[in-house]
């Protein structure tokens, strides 16, 4: 069987050449390697089932891509819960509310386009800033009624496809109590923080007034992940669990006050800021966290050279560190810190 990196050149010739002829004049080399890959798993020799599933889900992607396009500009909220919920429950009423407070700041949110907890959320928010990602299921309703008629839908075939989709996109999440789905979820994003795979966000678990849902998966963290040496004791600092909607809604948009973005520059971690912080200030943020720091210790400074070479936010201040990456999860109150500082901007920031 033919080694799919092995392609002809005159075969990548000619697809830079097909590329040209459709009028792609930006990002041609991604286009080559996609359809150099196209090339190389039929020269693979794979099953029907195999070109099927990647035929499919580069599709979706694509459909998806055009559906986020226009909104590239307005931060983001995904929010997950149960199908199952009632509109009648206390959960369905704070999910609309919650939509609602951050639809009203400026954001849009997510959603499984489902009913539930997803209808409520796109009630709440309302149709323009909403936008949803439906799975197509063969026992399962199609997309609530608040979503279904608007452009800003998209059906997916599988769940990897639409779980990328409800995620890439976010700068924030609102988990609600609910089932196997939903636990799913949350655990995803708890992974793609653990291991890096995803930079910092907002992770939500609201419960309704005087629930015990949450609070009885961070007694079974306390009781067992953290004893067996799973996972770490400081991992669970990446969510805020809470009854308010009020307290949900700007855990999220107060992420985002001061703190920007990051990068990993090697084994230094550079914290990208709205506000360049003071001498005292970072002295302060030494004494308090200097504990998670490798060697060295937090620093003011301007742009690494790797990030001058790409181009990437010359503008914001930064803090930079040799974090110890064992850490990681104690990087939200790092985070939140930051926020806090006295020269922080006096208002939250809508996530670009």
């Amino acid at each position: 069987m033919p080694d799919s990196a092995q392609i002809p050149p005159e075969v990548t010739d000619a697809l830079r050449e097909v590329i040209a002829e459709a009028g792609i004049s930006v990002h041609t080399d991604l286009v080559a390697r996609i359809l150099a890959t196209g090339v190389g798993l039929g020269l693979d020799e794979p099953s029907r089932l195999d070109l099927k599933i990647t035929s499919a889900a580069v599709a979706e992607m694509r459909a998806a891509f055009r559906v986020f396009a226009p909104h590239a500009g307005v931060p983001k909220v995904t929010i997950f819960g149960s199908a199952r919920t009632k509109n009648n429950d206390d959960l369905y009423r704070a999910t609309s509310a919650v939509a609602h407070a951050l639809a009203e700041r400026g954001w849009m949110v997510v959603t499984g386009a489902g009913p539930g907890i997803m209808q409520a959320a796109a009630e709440g928010a309302g149709p323009e800033q909403s936008i949803g990602v439906s799975i197509r299921l063969p026992f399962e309703e199609k997309p609530n009624m608040v979503v279904a008629d608007s452009s800003n839908v998209v059906a997916m075939k599988y769940f990897f496809t639409r779980k990328l989709m409800l995620v890439k996109e976010s700068h924030g999440f609102v988990c609600v109590p609910g089932g196997f789905g939903t636990l799913d979820e949350l655990f995803e994003l708890l992974t793609l923080q653990q291991t890096g795979k995803a930079e910092p966000t907002p992770i939500v678990l609201l419960d309704r007034p005087d629930g015990t849902f949450w609070a009885g998966l961070q007694r079974f963290a306390d009781e067992q992940l953290i004893p067996s040496g799973v996972i770490s004791p400081d991992d669970l600092e990446r969510v805020f669990v809470t009854q308010s909607v009020t307290a949900a809604a700007e855990a999220i948009t107060e992420f985002w006050r001061n703190y920007d973005s990051l990068r990993w520059v090697g084994k230094r971690l550079v914290m990208r800021l709205r506000a360049e912080p003071t001498d005292a200030e970072v002295d302060d943020l030494n004494a308090r966290f200097g504990h998670l720091v490798a060697e060295g210790r937090i620093e003011r400074r301007g742009p690494l050279q790797r990030e001058i070479d790409d181009d990437d936010l010359l503008d914001l201040p930064r803090l930079v560190m040799v974090y110890d990456q064992f850490r990681v999860g104690s990087l939200y109150q790092l985070i939140r810190a930051v926020n806090e500082l006295p020269s922080a901007p006096a208002g939250p920031a809508r996530a670009a």
